[in-house]
C-alpha cells in the first residue's frame, strides 16, 4: 500500500529542503512515493504551493518548484517570483 497524501507531502517538503539545488522539477518528486501516479504527485505539489510550503520558480522556459526560503537564500529577494 502506498503512502498517504500527507506522508507524500512531508516527503516532498523534506526533498525540497535537502536537494542540492533549490529548484526541482515535478519529476524529482516522483521518488517520494514510487507507487503514486505522476498526476497525484503533481496535484500534491500544487497543493503545497497553495499552502505556501513550495513556490513556483521559472527559468524562463520551464516551471519548477522550490522552497521559498531556499530561493531567497540562493538568489536574494529580487530572485523571488
Amino acid at each position: 500500500m502506498g503512502m498517504s497524501d500527507e506522508e507524500i507531502k512531508a516527503a516532498m517538503i523534506e526533498k525540497a529542503i535537502k536537494a542540492p539545488k533549490p529548484q526541482l522539477y515535478v519529476k524529482d518528486f516522483y521518488k517520494c512515493d514510487p507507487e503514486a501516479k505522476p498526476r497525484v504527485i503533481k496535484n500534491l505539489a500544487n497543493q503545497l504551493v497553495k499552502e505556501g510550503e513550495l513556490m513556483f520558480w521559472s527559468s524562463g522556459s520551464t516551471t519548477m518548484y522550490a522552497r521559498p526560503d531556499r530561493i531567497k537564500n540562493e538568489e536574494g529577494d529580487e530572485g523571488v517570483n
